[in-house]
This record gives structure tokens, sequence and C-alpha cells, in this order.
């Protein structure tokens, strides 16, 4: 087997300036994570309509003021279940890529690997002082009394997690009392850098620190083992406290997720503590109702509590009554649950899930749509883009966080991945960009969501199914269009009445793979052929193996291929390329060099196409030279300084261009997207031909770079007849050269521009 060398395949995590993210520091993170709180379990999403009615509900001051003081996301997702959630949440891949797809029992013993780059990798790496603290679920085995690691590369200080205190499998998450949890830092020689402490309140008892409510710890009713989200809490806590420090002495960011196992199951753990109802004391309802949905409240509310502990950290570190030494202006918040809550009495009584039909582990929206807040008061206030104390019907994804912090970071995402950046919305700065849709799967189908439009492709099988969210009386797989918007619960289904957009949505939804067996995932992989070496010959590919403990759990090799993400890097001597000689296709595709002297070239000859899925990333000195081929992605090409795309031929998809767009060989280049140019970039126009637009753009041109100009020995110009260099939808910006006049070979050419045009004239 080749070697493979993911720290060159995929890190992707140059660091840019702080002027890149428009913020000097790079803001704190602090991301509040629950399991299994369905989307209408807080004030806005309904819990606050059902006080004002007298009804019972479920009481989150902490977190109904977040959202007073930030925005509501009401079209947020997640997953639905933990594992899933977790993996899609860290990696940025949606489950039709990543490795965890669902609640596989051997996701805790593999469902990370070393090659894929998580939060804590990409904020590690950024700066950022790193914590995690609550319900990790894998890397660990499940015993309860002797736990082991299992798997070093899926820890999370595999991953960059610097403080940690977490449970690494998911049945020992199935008590709060476990006797054990995991730590970091630990002791010199501790596998994976963890080590198993007491799950005990003995290191907070006594310490005025630490809040009484809601934990109560020093009461001597308190249990031991502890109940562990009190612990996960104080130590969260802590961290943001001493980093506050850092942050205001050094300017040194942190990031911090609290991944509580609050309020999932069991429920009736938290009535072992002291004074557990304390919070309803007054609830006229709380009496009355049935036990689970006793227990299911006063956990909510307990961890409401802890996460008010943790934002009044914000606003006063040392906790001496002045808030001079307040953080909270420049730290982003995030609340978050990670898929839709169970059913059960929570929902019943109160409505956890606020109207959407299925629970926690459905397809539908009550599986996967979740509570979504977001506070950053430097950013989110009463005058800026995204007011404060206000909700937007925007769709955004769990797989969107890690490419947000990496770009609040001033870091660049990993290669490839699903989620797409919402910096620019939070912060005001920059272009937005937007994928098409979103992809889910769950144990009863997978969807896809494409602004109000859904479908969902409900699992098949033998048997009749009785599930009413599968199908009743299925025999195949089934498909089911919804209008999101005027179907809040997804009762009216109007596939029959729409079958074209069933049609495309569906084939949208297969290529993201989600039909793919139990433990498919995307690959890395990086060129390893010499000058002009063939794509299509595998040995110039490294192959891909992931191995743990003597076993393989996924092997790929071959030529590439759609569930690829690879690197085709020149790694020194002198200028390279690889040559590709027949269609090439991956899932994200890099190219690039090392110096001016030492670029790296990737040549599709003549009518070959490459597609690269979600992105094609021509990093500094990497460029791509098209004859008569297709170049296709259905998110964006980004030309890095330095890097160019050039030649004759078509590319689809949206053209971010800071280095070089080359037309030549004749022209004409087609873009079938929109094109947006930053200062500092170009368009170099090698002429031959003028009687044909040079540049043909079927949406929008932002321009903002130069034009450069170099016209053969034998082309024909007339003087005086202007011929058409760009043509677009509709042209904005204009280009930077100092003067209206190109000078090449001798003759000078007048930049003209209208609506839809950028037009050249020989003056002389």
């Amino acid at each position: 087997m080749k070697p493979f060398f993911p720290i060159a395949i995929i890190l992707g995590i140059a660091l840019t300036t702080p002027a890149a993210t428009g913020l000097t520091p790079p803001p704190n993170i602090v991301y509040f994570y629950v399991d299994d709180m369905g989307w209408g379990s807080i004030g806005p999403n309904g819990q606050a309509e059902r006080r004002a009615k007298g009804l019972p509900s479920v009481r989150t001051p902490n977190l109904d003021q977040l959202a007073a003081r930030g925005i509501n996301f009401t079209r947020g997702y997640g997953c639905h279940v933990c594992s899933p959630a977790r993996s899609s949440q860290q990696s940025g891949f949606h489950q039709g890529h990543t490795f965890a797809d669902r609640n596989d029992p051997d996701n805790a013993k593999k469902a990370m690997r070393s090659d894929d780059i998580l939060m804590g990798d990409a904020l590690s790496a950024a700066g950022y002082t790193t914590g995690y603290w609550g319900k990790w679920g894998y890397g660990g085995s499940k015993d309860m009394d002797r736990p082991t690691i299992d798997n070093v590369q899926t820890l999370p200080t595999s991953h960059g997690y610097q403080s940690v205190l977490a449970e690494l499998h998911h049945v020992r998450a199935h008590t709060f009392f476990q006797p054990t949890l995991w730590s970091a830092p630990a002791k010199a020689g501790a596998k994976g850098g963890l080590e198993l402490v007491p799950n005990s309140m003995a290191r907070f008892v006594g310490q005025a620190r630490y809040p009484e409510s809601p934990s109560f710890h020093s009461d001597p009713a308190y249990p031991t083992p502890a109940y562990c989200d009190d612990l996960y809490a104080f130590a969260a806590l802590d961290f943001v406290r001493a980093n506050a420090r850092a942050f205001n002495e050094e300017g040194k960011p942190f990031f911090a997720l609290f991944a509580a196992q609050i309020p999932h199951a069991p429920f009736d753990e938290v009535s072992k503590l002291p004074r557990w109802d304390e919070a309803y004391k007054d609830d006229p309802h709380f009496a009355k109702l049935p036990k689970q949905a006793q227990q299911w409240a006063a956990m909510v509310t307990r961890i409401d509590a802890h996460f008010g502990n943790i934002l009044a950290a914000l606003d006063d570190p040392d906790g001496d009554g002045d808030p001079s030494d307040s953080i909270a202006a420049n730290t982003l918040v995030i609340f978050q649950s990670d898929n839709g809550g169970p059913g059960g009495a929570n929902n019943g009584v109160f409505d956890a899930n606020g109207g959407l039909r299925g629970n926690k582990g459905s397809i539908h929206e009550g599986g996967i749509r979740v509570p979504l807040i977001m506070r950053w008061p430097l950013r989110i206030h009463a005058d800026s883009k995204l007011k404060a104390g206000t909700s937007t019907d925007r769709v955004v994804d769990v797989t969107d966080l890690l490419p947000t912090f990496c770009e609040l970071a001033g870091a660049t995402p990993p290669l490839g991945i699903d989620g797409v950046s919402i910096a620019p919305l939070l912060t005001g700065e920059g272009h937005q960009r937007e994928r098409e849709f979103i992809i889910h799967e769950a144990g009863n189908g997978q969807s896809i969501i494409r602004g109000k439009h859904k479908l969902v492709r409900f699992a098949g099988g033998g048997k009749k199914k009785k599930n009413k969210d599968v199908g009743a009386g299925a025999a195949k797989t089934r498909l089911a269009l919804f209008d999101l918007v005027e179907d809040h619960s997804e009762q009216d289904d109007i596939a029959a009445t729409n079958p074209e957009l069933v049609a495309e949505l569906e084939e949208l939804l297969l290529g993201e793979r989600v039909a793919e067996p139990r433990g498919f995932a995307n690959t890395y992989h990086h060129w390893t052929g010499e000058h002009r070496a063939l794509t299509s010959d595998a040995n110039n590919w490294s192959d891909y193996q992931y191995s743990n403990a003597g076993i393989t759990y996924l092997s790929d090799d071959g030529p590439p291929r759609l569930s690829w993400t690879a690197v085709i890097e020149n790694h020194g001597g002198s200028s390279k390329a690889a040559e590709a000689d027949a269609d090439l296709e991956f899932l994200g595709l890099e190219i690039k060099g090392k110096s001016g002297l030492e670029r790296q070239g990737l040549t599709l000859r003549k009518g070959v196409n490459l597609t690269a899925r979600n992105e094609i990333r021509l990093s500094g000195y990497g460029r791509i030279d098209i004859y008569d081929g297709t170049v296709t992605t259905l998110r964006w090409i980004d030309i890095a300084p330095e890097a160019q795309l050039g030649g004759r031929g078509k590319v689809v998809g949206e053209v971010f261009n800071r280095g070089s767009l080359g037309l030549a060989h004749g022209g004409p280049l087609v873009l079938e997207g929109d094109y947006r140019e930053s200062p500092g970039a170009g368009i170099s126009l090698d002429l031959a031909d003028a009687s044909k637009p040079q540049l043909k753009i079927s949406g929008t041109a932002e321009l903002a770079g130069k034009l450069w100009l170099s016209i053969r020995a034998d082309a024909d110009i007339a003087v005086g007849k202007p011929f058409t260099v760009i043509e677009a939808k509709s042209i904005s910006g204009r280009f930077a050269n100092s003067t209206k006049l190109l000078n090449s070979r001798g003759q000078l050419f007048k930049i003209g521009y209208t609506e839809t045009t950028v037009t050249l004239t020989r003056t002389k």
C-alpha cells in the first residue's frame, strides 16, 4: 500500500490574517450542545406561548434570555440520533459522507478517523485554547467499572481538544451516575492523553466559586457518584473563567463545547438529587404532571441554570461584581440540540417537538429539526442585519458550524466538507455563500431539503410496516414531497402533483451517497505521480485504509471516484502538471504548488471533464487548464492568489477569483454560474479571435481586479470597432486598471462597460 500523508491532504487550515475576518482578535466561542431536546422546547419555539396561555411549560429562563439578545434560527437542523449528529457536527460532513451515519454499535470504537479534521483540530491549529465536556461518544469501551481506550485516533484529545471531561461511550452515558469519567490533561503516559477520574463532586464542595443552584452540591444528601452533568458544567465554568483572563490579557481566544447528556433518558435519575424539583415549587401544573414529564422538565431547567452560570462568567469572569473584565461582547454563544426529542410524556405534555411530525430517530422534522440560538453582542444587536431578539427562517445545518468557526478564526475550512460557513451572515461582512440543499439520513429513510420543499425517500423492505412515518404497507422505497412553509407538520404529500420536482430532488439526494451501505464514507487521497503522469492510472494516487487494532474498517484504492477528497500537490523541485486523459470525479479536489518556480497544474486533455461535487480549490501556485472540456461542481471553485483557472470550454459552478482567470486557446470560456473577483485578482486575456465573447457568464459578474491583455501576432483587430470580452446576465463593479487603456504589442485598447458586457475597442 502506498503511504498516506493526512496533513498534506486534508488539513487545509491555512491561517489568514485577522483582517480576513474583520475581527481582532477572533471571537471566543461557547457552544452549548444538548442531547434529545426537541425543537419546541425553548421559549421562542412554543414554550413562551404555552406560558402565556396558562398551559404546562418547561422553564428555560437563561435560554430565553439568550434568544432575546441573539437570533433564534427556526429552521436549524441536527441529525436523527446521537452518533451521526456528533460526527456531522465535528467533521462538517452529512451522513452520506461521514463514517458514522447511524447509531451503529461499533461507532463508539471507530466513528472518527485520524484523517478527519474536527472542530478541535481546526480551532487549536488556529490558535484557540479548546475544551470539551460531556458526551463525546467515541473511542472508549462501554464497561461501567473498568472502561478501556479502544481507538486512540477517535478520541477528543486526538483531535485538538486540550481540556476534557467526557464520556466516551454512549452506553455509559445511559446513566448520569457512571463511577468514572475520562479527563485531560492527564498524567504522563496515559493512553490517548486521557485518564479516568472519579465522578465525584469532591473537587467542588465548599468552594465559593461554584454556585449552589442548580446542583446543591454541598448538600449532605448529594450523591456519590455525582450527577455527571453537574461535573461537566463546573469544569466548563472553570475553563471559561480561566481563559477569559487569557483573552483579556493576551488576546488568546478559546473554544468551549459543553455537550450535556441532558435531557436524554434515563429521566428518573434526576429525582435522586436533593431538591431536584425546586424550580417548579410554585408551578400550579407541576404536581399533577406524569412523573416522566416532571423529571424531563427538571432536567431541562437544571441544565439551563448551568448555562446561566457560564453566561454570567462571560459578563463577570472573576465574579467580583465589576463587569470591566467582561468578554461577552466578543464571544459567540451557540445553543443547539443534537436531534429531535423522543416521544413520551415530555412531548405529550409540553409539546416539546413543537407540533412537528415524528420524534427522535425519524426522518421527519420532529426527528431532525432542532432548537438553535446564536448570540454575539459585538455583531448581533439592534442595528445589525440580524437583529437581536428576532427569529429567522434561514436554514442552518449542524454541518455549517465547523466552516463558520474556521472562517471566524481566520482559517480555511477542511476540503470538500458539506457544511457552508454563515460567518458573513453573522458579521455582516463579505459574501455569504449559499448551498442548494441539505441532506439527512434516518432509520426510516433519507431526505433532501431545498428551499421550502422537502423530499423524503422512505426506506423500503420486504415486510409491511406499521409505523406511519415509514408508510403503511410499504414493500419498497416510497417518495413523498412536503412544503415545509405551508405544511409545518408534514401531513400533505404533494409528490403526485410535482413529478418533475420529485425526480430532480431524488437525483440530487442519491448523488449525496445516502443509499450506501453502513460504514461508507469519503476517503482521503493524494497525488504521487511524476510530471505529466496520467490521472487515470491508480498507481499515481495514494490508497486509503482505515484500520484499528488489526481490523480494517474501510479501504479504497484505484483511480479517482466521487467519494474521494483529494489533493494534487507539488512538493518541490520544479513545476509539474498531472494530465487527465479520462473524465475525473471527486467529492473535493485541491491543487497547490509550492512557489512560483514550483507550480502544480492539472491539464485536462481535449474533451476531458472534471467533476468535484462539493468543491474545487486552487491554492497558491496551482492551476487547471481546460481544452474543450467541462469543469463542474455543485458548489464553487476557489482561485487563490497566484493560482489560475483557464482555457477553453465550460465551467459549471460559482467562481470566486482571488488569483487569475485565464482566457486562452482561442476561447470562449463559458461560466454557468456567478463570478466574483477580489481586488488583486484579475482576468488574463490571450486574444487570437475577436469575433466572439471570450468569457460568457450565465449569472452575475462582480469585477474588482485587473484585466490583462495579450494580443497574438496573427490576430486581426480593427481600429475603432468594439469587441466583447465579457458577456453576463449582469455586471457590477469595474476593473481596477489605473487607466482605461490597455497596451499590447503597441496596440492601445479602451475598456467599455454596459450592464451586461465588457468591451475593448482598439484606438491605435
